[in-house]
Formats: C-alpha cells, sequence, structure tokens
C-alpha cells in the first residue's frame, strides 16, 4: 500500500497505530487486573489486539515506501529504526489478550466454596499475578514505543517545515 488519494498511506495508517496500540494496552490491564472488565469485554479484547496487531506491519510497509520517496535524512532513519521495533510490543499485547479471554471464559461457579473449585481459584491467583504484571509490561512498553516513535515521526516531518511567526506578521509587531 503505498497512496490513498493521492497521500501517503503512512500518514493516514499510522493513526490507526496511534489510537488501537494505547486503548489496546489500557484494555488489556483493565481486563488482566479486573476477571470481571474480561468478562465484560469478551471477544472484543482480543479482536482488539489482533486489529492492532495488523495496523502495525501495514503501517511500517507503508512507512517504508515512504522513506523511499523523502530525502534522505537522519531524523527520518531515526523514526524508521524506533517504527521497526513496534511489533513485538504489539504481538506481546495480542499473545497477552488472548490469555486474559481464554482464562476470563471459564465457568463460573456461584457460591461454591469447597473442593476442586476453591483449589482453582487459588491456584488461579497467582497465574493472575503474574498475567496482571505482565500484561502492565507490556503496555507500559508499548504505549511509550508508540510514544517515541510518534514523537520522532513529528520532528521528521515538521523539522524546518514552518514559520514560528505566522505568514503576514513582521518582525516587531
Amino acid at each position: 500500500m503505498s497512496l490513498v488519494n493521492g497521500l501517503p498511506a503512512h500518514v493516514l495508517l499510522v493513526h490507526l497505530v496511534v489510537v488501537l496500540i494505547p486503548l489496546t494496552a489500557l484494555a488489556l490491564v483493565a481486563g488482566a487486573v479486573w476477571p470481571r472488565a474480561a468478562r465484560r469485554l469478551g471477544v472484543l479484547l482480543p479482536s482488539l489486539a489482533l486489529v492492532a496487531l495488523v495496523s502495525v506491519p501495514l503501517t511500517t510497509q507503508a512507512g517504508e515506501w515512504l522513506e523511499r520517496h523523502v530525502d534522505d535524512d537522519a531524523l527520518v532513519r531515526r523514526h524508521t529504526e524506533l517504527g521497526d521495533g513496534l511489533l513485538p510490543w504489539a504481538l506481546g499485547l495480542f499473545v497477552l489478550a488472548a490469555v486474559v479471554w481464554w482464562s476470563a471464559r471459564g465457568p463460573r461457579r456461584q457460591g461454591a466454596d469447597d473442593g476442586p473449585a476453591r483449589t482453582a481459584r487459588l491456584t488461579a491467583l497467582p497465574v493472575r499475578i503474574v498475567v496482571s504484571v505482565l500484561s502492565l509490561a507490556v503496555a507500559a512498553g508499548a504505549v511509550v514505543d508508540v510514544y517515541r516513535i510518534g514523537d520522532s515521526g513529528a520532528k521528521a516531518a515538521w523539522h524546518d517545515a514552518y514559520s514560528k511567526s505566522a505568514h503576514g506578521e513582521r518582525n516587531g509587531s
């Protein structure tokens, strides 16, 4: 994918990544920490994570096309290098979202505090804690990475491309 209505596709697709990765991260942490939230989100959680995951290589490929069509610049190269590192974070979000969804969809017994049901809940608590900590770490890493990539992309696109004063303004006015 290279152009959409005459605009570089990367410029449009990047908005999917900038919205979906943080949204997925937030939903993942909510679902991992609060099982009720995971049950309410249901299949939406891994579906959202899958769309976010797929949007990353699409955006990256469109960005590589754009990189070949702009002047060689250190800021663009830096942005490209950072962008190449987002896919593992997006994959981590998807895997953990699938784990959280899968664990939240199991049968729930009302009022059974004895026998195997109690043992399963006690065993599940350490697993839930580990999944919650991993989810928080991957979500934070993904969001920070999106911020760093976006910041570098904005710098690459806008450095020396605007005037600090508005058109028509004169110095000393």
